[in-house]
């Protein structure tokens, strides 16, 4: 017997201006399945998510179909019902915590807001944590199906809990409204305990900033459980993660599915995390979906061409390394870095980002970067280009030293080295000046090392945007006129503009959907085969790093723990960290895999179940979510 729909969209139609972002979207989710939306930027995923809950931006509105929550029509209802469900019934983690978390209030006072925002206990009994301001668990919610009096939950009347279990439906006075202040940062606190937050009542205090991307991730995640949604929407919640962080983010977002029955939809370009996280799958283009299934069948035997290039296009650990067929490293390193290290902070408290780092990039190589976030790797690519002074060691290019800090001095950097060391950012939203046209951010380090006149640097301008793919007409477009992946290119053409030897590029397709990122990895593969660039490839995509790289480094807490080919360090790790690493990666076969996050279970059938006391003591530890 099926089990009945929590939520049912029909005919989903969006239109901006009389453009059609979404055509036609249609499924059902009952409680406790889980769907993904896949496709490249721009399909429509988004959008259809954020229609869901009626929070499309400005002039996007729903012009057909309907969204069905409970037999409600979220399309049709008036805005103050609407505002009764959002948070409640149905809520939302968005893509990018630092945008969408407060950066002037504290992580207690958005969790209060959002506990006070309804007025009302949470439907069920979530079994959370319940954690004093000042400290200390002082008890959990008892399941419903435990019996007993004196609470709507079934828990006695002697239970040290018994007067924060709430009833699972309200009643017809309202329902139980929130307690006093403190009352609520009690709950506060247990929310972040339940995401794995470590102090959590300590931390209330603390501002976004102070947490590190997989926490805020976290706190997004706790913001949605205020209410205890029936269903969740998770919008990219993994996207610019770490492999380990990514992880831990899936497993929270899994038990909470598989453990409160919570119907979840995730959005990913990710297929691995799809993979790893959904039952079915839909696959959208243009707006409409042209492919839909179990996960594991669909991306076992896809039947569209669309979905077919998806996977084409997705890198794969067990693929060997492509690095030795474009290019052959020659014999004398370019770049060596010596006992490199680099401290923060005073002297007497100093914080080591760098510790005794050694390494070597050749003519031709590419040589892959990867360690989890704070593990060093920016902090390296920063002192290579001169942007921070080493603390100790030393950095020699064609055998010369520079960049190192001598005698409490400022370190010497040199014109020369600067140019011929050229970095290629992650983000190509932030890193171009919105205000500048594409062809004079290509032209600004031409400008900065005095290279070429006017109409020299035009010349040079129109050659690289055709050498990156970009029509040379281009060159007076701003920014906000290309997508992400064109704007990478012109990022690409700026950090080329000087002629350099050597190019750095710090998670360069990270914030791109996987067929760009597949066109921009064979775009800096070509350049590397025609100019003979040396390719510092930072990321923590280990799939992607296998695929362009000839030697791997691994970083851990400031200092290389392992190096070697490419190929080996994949397939024969010989640190402990590194086999941490590869086993966090997702993976296509995740879905039809023993001991994925999301096993082929019977789904609860009641969302009475409740999350085990001892969820957050299963969550990782404190150090593998720094």
């Amino acid at each position: 017997m099926s089990r009945r729909p929590v939520l049912k969209v029909r005919d989903l139609t969006v239109e901006f201006a009389g453009t059609r972002a979404v055509d036609g979207v249609g499924f059902e989710l009952a409680a406790g399945d889980t769907l993904g939306l896949v496709g490249e930027s721009g399909s429509g995923k988004s959008t259809t998510a954020l229609a869901l809950l009626r929070m499309l931006p400005a002039g996007g509105r729903i012009t057909a179909g309907s969204v069905e929550l409970d037999g409600q029509d979220l399309a049709a209802l008036p805005e103050p019902a609407l505002r009764g469900l959002r948070g409640r019934r149905i809520a939302m983690v968005f893509q990018d915590p630092m945008s969408s978390l407060n950066p002037v209030l504290t992580v207690g006072r958005q969790l209060d807001e959002a506990l006070r925002a309804h007025g009302d206990a949470p439907r069920a009994c979530l079994q959370t944590p319940v954690v004093r301001p000042e400290g200390g668990r002082v008890g959990v919610g008892v399941r419903a199906s435990q019996g007993g009096g004196g609470s709507p939950c079934g828990a006695s009347a002697t239970d040290d809990n018994a007067a924060r279990c709430v009833p699972r439906r309200r009643p017809a006075d309202g329902g139980l409204k929130t307690g006093p202040r403190a009352e609520r940062a009690a709950r506060a606190a247990g929310l972040l305990d339940l995401v794995g937050i470590p102090d959590a009542a300590g931390r209330l205090r603390d501002h976004p900033h102070q947490f590190s991307g997989g926490q805020r991730q976290r706190i997004m995640i706790a913001l949605a459980l205020a209410h205890d949604a029936e269903v969740l929407v998770a919008d990219e919640p993994t996207t610019a993660l770490d492999p380990t962080v990514q992880q831990q983010i899936l497993h929270l977002l899994a038990r909470i599915n598989r453990e409160t029955g919570t119907a979840l939809v995730v959005i990913s370009h990710d297929l691995g995390v799809i993979a790893r996280t959904c039952r079915r799958i839909l696959v959208m283009r243009g707006g409409r979906v042209v492919e839909h299934g179990g996960t594991a069948e669909v991306l076992a035997a896809p039947r569209h061409p669309y979905t077919k290039e998806l996977l084409a296009a997705v890198p794969r650990l067990d693929a060997p390394s492509g690095a030795a067929a474009n290019s052959t490293p020659g014999e004398e390193p370019l770049l060596t870095v010596r006992g490199l290290g680099k401290t923060y902070g005073p002297r007497r408290r100093p914080v080591t980002a760098l510790a005794d780092v050694d390494l070597e990039l050749h003519p031709g190589e590419t040589l892959g970067l990867v360690g989890e976030s704070g593990s060093g790797k920016s902090t390296l690519a920063r002192a290579l280009v001169g942007v921070h002074a080493p603390s100790a060691g030393s950095i020699r290019f064609r055998g010369e030293e520079f960049g190192v800090r001598r005698g409490g001095g400022r370190a010497d950097t040199g014109r020369a080295p600067r140019r011929e060391i050229q970095m290629v950012f992650q983000d190509p939203y932030s890193s171009l000046n919105p205000r500048l046209t594409a062809g004079r951010i290509i032209a600004e380090p031409l400008i900065a090392h005095g290279l070429g006149d006017r109409a020299a640097r035009e010349r040079r301008v129109a050659e690289l945007l055709e050498q990156v793919g970009l029509d040379p007409s281009w060159a007076d477009r701003q920014p906000r006129s290309f997508s992400g992946g064109q704007r990478q290119r012109i990022g690409i053409a700026r950090a080329l503009a000087p002629r350099p030897s050597v190019l750095i590029c710090d998670e360069p397709v990270s914030a791109l959907d996987v067929s760009v990122q597949a066109q921009v990895i064979e775009l800096l593969a070509r350049l590397q085969r025609e100019l003979g660039l040396a390719v510092l490839f930072i990321a923590h995509d280990l799939a992607v790093v296998r695929q362009v790289s000839h030697r791997i480094a691994v970083m851990h807490r400031g200092r290389i723990v392992e190096t070697g080919p490419a190929d080996r360090v994949v397939t024969a790790p010989e640190h402990p960290y590194t086999a941490e690493l590869l086993a966090a990666v997702p993976r296509l076969d995740a879905a039809s895999r023993p001991g994925a996050v999301l096993p082929h279970e019977t789904v609860p059938p009641s969302k009475a179940t409740a999350l085990p006391a001892a969820l957050p003591a299963a969550l990782p530890t404190a150090r593998s979510t720094r």
